[in-house]
């Protein structure tokens, strides 16, 4: 099928694990420079293909995603990291848009907002580590930007709730919890 189809991409939600087999990712990496492999069953058992399997056989030119965790590895002097392709990133600030927001709907155009900026924090580091999302531990930084977005949108398509202040994203952070914060 890949090699009649020729995609530049594979994304992977069926469950059924080892899919992606070697002569899959090998077809893939035959028709494209950075072949796009998203492995997104869970758990880790599920998976289409683990990111060992995708960079090595890729010869470390796959851009992988996976469900769920997977270790980082190294291949040909460098170390790869997948990023973990699930809800951890858009939902926590889409729901803190509509918040701040009181929006009275969440739409289509939130949603793509928020992937547009998730994308944008994607670093380029990120990318030659192999990773299309941006490291877990930006969750905080992540999540502020996308509510900012949001909050935006929702002002912009007329659904806000509430009136918006100049510093958005000063807005945003003051309703931050601080996890850290002694109780």
């Amino acid at each position: 099928a890949v090699r009649a189809i020729r995609p530049s991409a594979i994304i992977g939600v069926s469950g059924q694990p080892q899919t992606f087999t070697h002569e899959v990712i090998d077809a893939m990496t035959a028709i494209n420079a950075r072949p796009i492999v998203f492995a997104l069953s869970n758990p880790t058992s599920r998976s289409e293909c683990t990111a060992r399997q995708a960079y090595e056989w890729s010869g470390g030119r796959a851009i992988f995603a996976s469900g769920s965790p997977f270790a980082p590895v190294a291949h040909g002097g460098q170390t790869f990291v997948a990023g973990q392709a699930n809800n951890a990133y858009i939902f926590p600030g889409v729901g803190l848009g509509a918040i701040a927001s009181g929006a009275t709907r969440i739409t289509d155009e939130m949603f793509m907002a928020a992937a547009r900026t998730l994308a944008g924090l994607v670093t380029s580091s990120d990318l030659a580590s192999g990773s299309t999302f941006p490291p877990l531990d930006r969750i905080r930084e992540i999540s502020t930007a996308i509510a900012t977005t949001v909050v935006d949108v929702s002002a912009r398509q007329g659904l806000a709730g509430v009136e918006i202040p100049a510093d958005v994203r000063g807005y945003i952070e003051q309703m931050l919890y601080p996890p850290d914060r002694d109780r």
